[in-house]
């Protein structure tokens, strides 16, 4: 047996939040073009709380905010935030905020859990 094989990946301290995720590009003006391109419509005062609560949570935390997150940073339920950002609620807010999404391996996955047999 050899020396054993080291990870590429970096280990994070646990306590301590993560680079700021916010992209440097990122200004207010971009974000009708985001949204136009998202194909959502004129943005509104609720629409844009909800980008700033995104992005102020990210630069807090390192990551960008879920669904539940940003339900209590504005105080809208998770139905007005769907009706506002039609689809992938988490993402788009991201995207038009300017936030990088959460690292891939900390986002729980649909239907990865344990797979049932169907059948035999």
């Amino acid at each position: 047996m050899g020396a054993p094989r080291r990870s590429s990946r970096r280990v994070a301290d646990a306590g301590a939040p993560s680079p700021m995720p916010l992209e440097s590009a990122w200004s207010p003006q971009d974000v009708p073009i985001r949204a136009r391109e998202a194909g959502l419509g004129e943005l509104d005062d609720r629409h844009w709380k909800v980008i700033t609560s995104c992005r102020e949570e990210a630069a807090r935390t390192g990551r960008a905010p879920r669904l539940r997150r940003l339900a209590v940073l504005t105080g809208f339920d998770a139905a007005e935030l769907r009706r506002l950002f039609r689809g992938d609620v988490e993402t788009l807010v991201a995207r038009i905020s300017g936030v990088a999404r959460w690292p891939e391996a900390s986002r729980p996955r649909r239907g990865t859990g344990p797979q049932r047999k169907v059948g035999s």
